[in-house]
């Protein structure tokens, strides 16, 4: 977003994401913290079918961007994070993910540090 952008923000309750061929692409900003992961990891799992069936089908689907924010106290809590950095790499600039740890005790796995900020 830049400055005086529009934006929609949905907080819990009952949310999907479900675009149509013709569509105008939307850039979609995903906010989670601890297990609330689970319906937006579903939604990127959504996006990245669409995403690999265009590529793969010549998909109807106009798709924007994805960006993840995504909390826990620690690495070991950030649910579902080989799967998201493997999603990272399968669609680069498409999906891209910034991890936050704010009780970090130990050291960072080295594939985890370029994508975690923390405290």
């Amino acid at each position: 977003c830049t400055l005086g952008s529009e934006v929609a923000l949905r907080v819990g309750g009952d949310f999907f994401f479900d675009p149509q061929p013709g569509d105008s692409p939307v850039n979609l900003v995903l906010i989670a913290g601890g297990v609330g992961i689970n319906p937006l990891f579903s939604i990127l799992l959504h996006i990245a079918d669409l995403h690999g069936y265009q590529e793969g089908k010549g998909n109807r689907h106009k798709l924007g961007t994805v960006k993840l924010y995504y909390s826990a106290k620690n690495t070991s809590e950030l649910l579902f994070k080989k799967n998201i950095l493997g999603l990272m790499n399968a669609f680069p600039g498409k999906i891209t993910c910034c991890f936050h740890v704010t009780q970090q005790r130990s050291q960072i796995c080295e594939e985890l540090q370029p994508h975690v900020t923390g405290k």
